[in-house]
């Protein structure tokens, strides 16, 4: 059953919203893709339950937070999704060096991501 393990926060000023969250909550982000677009945030001990995520730059008016389901394929969860009447917003694309994402929209009109990684963790 898939679990939610990732979340994604986009920022119209990446660097504010990782200014704010390391101040208020001590979380630590690092560049990811060294585009100055994506920051790894490590939310916590890893001892603790929860997950970690991102920050990111907005690429566009009302873009919404987005939580990241595990999922064993990509692919079949999207014909998964499309099949209990959501829609693929963005389809499947490679992460290089970790697997594959893509993202739906619920039937509710939540946006939610989907990723497969066989190395176990974004």
């Amino acid at each position: 059953m898939p679990k939610v393990i990732h979340f994604e926060f986009p920022a119209v000023d990446p660097q504010r919203a990782i200014a704010f969250y390391a101040s208020a909550f001590g979380w630590e982000c690092t560049d990811y893709t060294g585009s100055a677009e994506y920051w790894v945030a490590q939310c916590g001990d890893t001892k603790e339950p929860g997950i970690n995520g991102a920050i990111m730059a907005r690429r566009g008016e009302g873009q919404p937070v987005v939580t990241i389901l595990n999922v064993p394929s990509v692919e079949e969860a999207c014909a998964a999704v499309v099949a209990a009447g959501g829609v693929i917003v963005v389809p499947r694309f490679e992460i290089p060096g970790l697997g594959f994402k893509a993202y739906f929209k619920d039937t509710e009109g939540n946006i939610v991501g989907m990723a497969e990684l066989p190395g176990g963790d974004i």
